[in-house]
């Protein structure tokens, strides 16, 4: 099995040791000749760094090289992988992004409304930058974004980019939500199926299998209906923020029973009460800056400063173990099934073919082969292409 060369960029981002933690749970099926961090940031990068230095030292002893630089061409050079976290303007301009709109009475949100919007925007420009970095220096290179907000993104690159089939556009929201489905049933994430359709953070799934084909959605509508629904990756699994989203669902199935919805829906069928539960003092970007931002920092001082592990409470989370799976589909082929954005081209065969839409595909080594959905029902039609047509 040949050894993968991996770049993370934006590898100053607080998921990144989860990051590095699923690939340690995954080096057997995505082993590493070499991970190198890059990040504009050298300050914000070098603290993640240092600790991650540490944790490898322990726990991936096999690695033959790990590094980190804000230098393009020695980040770049020769790349197999390159995972894309990057957050234009950061987390300050975040709280600008929730903040403004919700000063005017609409969504304030990162994804999601104006503020969605602006971050798009302002993504964008970074993104291209950034793909042409990469092609500069490793032409043959999968290029896996995670950057939000991912339809909008996944949009601009397909426009820039159109020949270029080795860049993926990822988003984690669908699985994570899919742990908590596992949890419900007692399985494992891996253990399940999904049939799904929709655009980035506004999609439905319509069936969740067993691997032997056993029809699960009933035992989990019936189990969120009577009981609720909560968050279990680990990440998020005691987020007020995330519980109070996750809680959402059993709300919007009760409206909208047809298909399980995924969370980032609230913002669009309730608008209004997203936006009275808001404090826009104190909004999701402050509870980011308080709480997992100032975590990350001190786990790291603390494996930094004991030079070990021991005292560190490290996990592996689904952002990580998500795009790491894919990649290792990528690589070696194994036409595993994963939810992934891509271009429509008849999938959805009532939405337009330039779309770039969210749904199951097989990931072989020359990309992902999506699996025909068909006609969607009207109304989920026409909150899609209402979307659509905003870009």
């Amino acid at each position: 099995m040949k050894r993968q060369k991996l770049v993370i960029a934006g590898a100053g981002s607080t998921y990144t040791l989860g990051m590095v933690m699923s690939l340690i749970a995954e080096k057997d099926n995505f082993p590493l000749e070499c991970l190198t961090f890059y990040d504009i940031d050298h300050d914000r990068q070098e603290k993640v760094s240092k600790a991650t230095e540490v944790i490898l030292k322990e726990k991936y002893p096999e690695l033959k090289q790990f590094k980190y630089t804000t230098d393009k061409k020695e980040a770049f050079e020769d790349a197999d992988f390159v995972f894309v976290q990057i957050r234009t303007g950061g987390l300050s301009m975040r709280e600008k992004d929730e903040k403004i709109p919700l000063k005017y009475g609409v969504v304030g949100q990162e994804t999601c409304g104006p503020g969605g919007m602006a971050y798009g925007m302002r993504s964008i420009s970074d993104m291209i930058e950034l793909v042409n970095d990469i092609r500069k220096y490793s032409p043959d290179a999968w290029i896996l974004n995670y950057t939000n907000p991912a339809a909008i993104v996944a949009e601009a690159l397909r426009r820039v980019f159109p020949n270029d089939k080795k860049i993926l556009n990822i988003c984690d929201m669908p699985a994570a939500i899919m742990v908590s489905y596992a949890s419900i049933l007692g399985k494992e994430i891996w253990d399940l199926v999904p049939e799904y359709f929709g655009l980035n953070h506004f999609g439905w799934f319509t069936k969740i299998y067993d691997k032997e084909g056993n029809d699960l959605t009933d035992d989990i509508k019936n189990s969120i209906l009577n009981k609720g629904f909560v968050p279990e990756d680990s990440e998020i699994v005691n987020d007020p923020s995330w519980i109070k989203t996750f809680k959402q669902v059993q709300i919007m199935l009760k409206d909208f029973p047809e298909y399980l919805p995924n969370t980032y829906l609230q913002y669009y069928l309730y608008p209004q009460d997203m936006v009275k539960k808001e404090d826009i003092n104190y909004t999701r970007a402050n509870q980011v800056i308080d709480g997992r931002e100032k975590r990350v920092k001190n786990l790291c001082n603390q494996i930094i400063a004991d030079q070990s592990t021991q005292n560190a409470h490290l996990e592996v989370d689904i952002h990580g173990r998500y795009m790491i799976k894919v990649a290792a589909s990528l690589a070696y082929n194994n036409c595993d099934i994963y939810i992934v954005i891509t271009e429509n081209n008849g999938i959805i065969s009532n939405l337009p073919d330039d779309a770039m839409v969210e749904v199951p595909a097989m990931i072989t080594k020359n990309g992902p082969k999506p699996f025909a959905i068909g006609k969607i029902p009207t109304f989920y039609k026409g909150l899609l292409e209402n979307q659509l047509f905003l870009y």
